[in-house]
């Protein structure tokens, strides 16, 4: 008997990433793919690198504001505390 051939299917590897957007962003993207001459995948490559610093920097300076905010409020708690004695 004949063995059935094997099919091999071409995988996306782990570098890539599926993410689906509006239209109006993604018109967004290929308008400025369009006027600077480039692919659209090459416009979110670009918008994820400079975005992502930016991220973390949002996200660090919110993390730090609301440990401020729960330390300033635990000792406000604690004066109100010691005037109530």
């Amino acid at each position: 008997m004949a063995e059935k051939p094997t099919i091999t299917r071409k995988t996306r590897g782990e570098h890539s990433i599926s993410v689906f957007v509006s239209h109006e962003l993604k018109s967004r993207i290929q308008a400025l793919a369009d006027k600077y001459d480039r692919t659209a995948a090459d416009m979110v490559r670009a918008v994820l690198r400079i975005g992502i610093p930016m991220l973390e920097g949002v996200s660090q300076a919110e993390e730090l504001m609301v440990r401020d905010y729960v330390e300033l409020f635990r000792k406000l708690r604690q004066v109100k505390a010691l005037k109530e004695i």
